[in-house]
């Protein structure tokens, strides 16, 4: 390894190079989106998630990273390891991103086919591609761009996650049998976004999540509506109010000894922009009070995330003997999301009527996160998005999905500074249909982590 630091290289260079890399980040954002790595058996065969991480692994050994392995984490799904060394003293950076992506819901609604990379009005189209597979894709474009200007001057630790979607928490679970595989001095998750395509972002919150299916049982089995709807209990209704119980009439989440009104201090989200985002129809509200800001990192929301019953074509004229329902509660900073998950348990199992049998079962679970932006790695990366996109100042907003891994991170490693950036800005639509990433975005962003490595390295010697 080397001993005497490489010179710094010019950024206009730099930049040029990060933009010739261009189409080989295309091609292979294509091969990677082509899996079809739904961490989710009953949707999408096992072998698909092991082909996309082998893909994954070959592409770190043809970078020269060590100690490539897959990791067979506890939820039975794999997880990719590699290390790269760095120079003599340098620090040791943890690079993040998942390789296994949302279901492509209604396949008919996609313009294109959702597991083929499509370009379409200067953005690439496909399931993963801001989320999170382009991630590891802009990981690949900076540590390949410092190459080719010295070196890349840290020591980097790539760990890319087979179930971050389907929140099992199988990594995390590793990682806390295995402290020392990700210890590094500061760690870059690249699975969240800029506020704004073109506004240079870090993530400075995180809201936890936790998923709770329920069902309710009435009868011993379906029964003529005819002959018994009326008196006997119907389990879809039962469970519709159930479900109803967790809004109030705005719309506000309802949760038995939950707080539900937490502020948000920071950049706000103007209403219009969030309708316009959220593809919000015309002349229908939005749910919930205070600003949107509030609404979206700052307060507890519940999502009905599917129900179990039959649909109207082929329903027959029946009183329904069950029904069941998964339901997503994300929760701010500052709320503990184990004590939480209990509280939305005995809220469902408190507010089933009829005296209808119903269980509850916590499925996923993970804690909220709050970075420290005033720890000096945001100072380098500041600098970093302040070249990268010229004429703009690093922004901190919240982002209301979850990074479960961060919390464990933050335990395992204390005095580690957490970035969090990405490609998943509201045009990406991630975890909807025709999710996309801005070719620009991923060449600005690339670009502003291999400065970021640079400006790191520097502040550490």
């Amino acid at each position: 390894m080397d001993t005497v630091p490489a010179p710094r290289p010019d950024s206009a260079a730099l930049a040029a190079t990060v933009a010739s890399l261009q189409p080989r980040a295309r091609a292979e954002l294509a091969e990677l989106v082509a899996f079809r790595s739904v961490a989710d058996e009953a949707q999408f065969p096992k072998s698909e998630c092991e082909a996309a991480a082998e893909w994954v692994a070959g592409a770190l050994r043809a970078e020269g990273f060590e100690d490539v392995a897959l990791l067979d984490t506890p939820d039975g799904t794999q997880s990719v390891y590699g290390y790269l060394p760095g120079p003599a003293g340098a620090p040791t950076v943890l690079l993040y991103a998942h390789y296994d992506v949302q279901p492509p819901l209604d396949e008919d609604a996609w313009l294109s086919p959702p597991f083929e990379l499509t370009e379409r009005d200067g953005r690439w189209y496909g399931r993963g591609a801001a989320d999170c597979k382009g991630g590891f894709i802009m990981h690949l474009s900076a540590l390949r761009a410092l190459k080719e200007h010295g070196g890349v001057p840290v020591g980097v630790k790539m760990i890319v996650e087979g179930s971050e979607e389907q929140g099992t928490g199988g990594l995390q679970q590793y990682a806390e049998a295995h402290p020392e595989l990700l210890a590094a001095d500061t760690i870059v998750i690249g699975d969240a976004g800029n506020f704004r395509l073109g506004l240079p972002t870090v993530t400075a919150t995180l809201r936890g999540m936790m998923l709770v299916r329920v069902e309710v049982q009435t009868l011993g089995g379906n029964l003529h509506s005819g002959m018994f709807g009326g008196a006997a209990p119907d389990a879809l209704a039962a469970l519709i109010r159930t479900l109803d119980s967790l809004r109030a009439p705005d719309g506000s989440t309802v949760i038995h000894g939950l707080e539900p009104e937490g502020t948000w201090d920071g950049l706000q989200y103007p209403e219009e922009d969030f309708r316009s985002d959220a593809k919000v129809l015309d002349g229908v509200d939005l749910i919930g009070s205070g600003t949107v800001a509030d609404r979206l990192w700052a307060r507890p929301a519940v999502t009905v995330l599917g129900i179990d019953c039959p649909p109207v074509v082929g329903a027959t004229p029946s009183v329904h003997a069950r029904a069941a329902a998964l339901i997503s509660l994300r929760v701010p900073p500052g709320v503990n999301a184990a004590d939480t998950a209990k509280l939305l348990r005995a809220h469902l199992e408190s507010q089933v009527p009829w005296n209808a049998r119903v269980t509850t079962e916590l499925v996923g679970q993970g804690e909220p996160f709050a970075a420290d932006t005033a720890s000096p790695a945001y100072v380098s990366m500041a600098e970093a998005m302040r070249v990268a996109y010229p004429g703009q100042e690093m922004q901190t907003a919240g982002m209301g999905g979850s990074i479960p891994l961060c919390n464990t991170l933050a335990a395992l490693y204390p005095d580690t500074e957490i970035l969090l950036i990405g490609l998943s800005e509201p045009e990406a639509q991630i975890h909807a249909v025709n999710e996309s990433v801005s070719p620009e975005e991923l060449e600005r962003m690339s670009l502003t982590e291999a400065l970021f490595l640079l400006n790191y390295a520097e502040s550490k010697r």
